[in-house]
């Protein structure tokens, strides 16, 4: 089980994050960004497990700047809600929340490599700091909503990116994961017979096959290029 601690951003503003210790010496650390949901029970036991596999682990609270102490479920309002807070948040002027990776990043630096992941939003935010935020490793993207757009595709990554996507997936189209894929012939993709929101066992569409196989596969990514 972590806590939570406060970190502060370049540009001096402050929020949480939580932080989840490994057993003993840590071999390197995750920065894990969250869903549409905040740091919610789910995002803190992804987080725990990373630890749980060796990793110091850092789940900013991303969505502070435009509303401080959110913790979704998964209903529709749920939903609804989160994406409101999303578009605050792509609202803000640039840099806007990677400065806010960026201290998390710097913070897990202490424990060596620093990777990162994300899922949802959180996978977009991922396929960003791959291009923009500096000290990191390697990058994952879990079913990045957004990223296959060709302008995001258009992005440079300056570390290794393996990147997860669901066939049955209805926010990200496959033809336009195809066209990820040439746009970006460096990046690791896999594609799992699976819906959006394939990692979470709190949503009605978590696939345990395709989570265990994307986990599996993400942390020997991990042991390769954090430690």
């Amino acid at each position: 089980m972590g806590q939570f601690i406060d970190l502060t951003a370049k540009d001096g503003f402050t929020f949480p994050a939580y932080v989840a210790e490994p057993a003993g010496q840590p071999k390197g650390a995750i920065v894990v960004l969250q869903e549409i949901f905040g740091v919610n029970s789910h995002i803190r036991s992804v987080a725990d497990g990373y630890a749980a596999a060796g990793y110091l682990a850092v789940a900013p609270a991303t969505f502070h700047r435009v509303k401080p102490g959110v913790e979704l479920g998964y209903t529709g309002d749920d939903m609804q809600a989160g994406s409101a807070l999303k578009a605050a948040v792509e609202a803000l002027p640039a840099p806007g929340v990677l400065q806010d990776v960026q201290a998390a990043v710097a913070y897990a630096a202490k424990a060596g490599k620093v990777g990162i992941v994300g899922y949802c939003w959180g996978g977009l935010l991922t396929w960003r700091s791959a291009a923009g935020v500096s000290g990191i490793a390697a990058a994952v993207p879990y079913y990045g909503g957004g990223m296959t757009t060709p302008e995001e595709s258009a992005r440079s990554p300056k570390v290794p990116v393996l990147a997860h996507f669901g066939s049955k997936d209805h926010w990200i189209s496959l033809e336009s994961v195809e066209a990820f894929k040439k746009a970006q012939p460096a990046v690791e993709v896999h594609v799992y017979e699976a819906d959006h929101g394939f990692n979470c066992d709190q949503r009605g569409s978590y696939d345990a096959a395709a989570a265990k196989l994307a986990k599996e596969r993400t942390l020997a990514f991990f042991a390769k290029h954090v430690g």
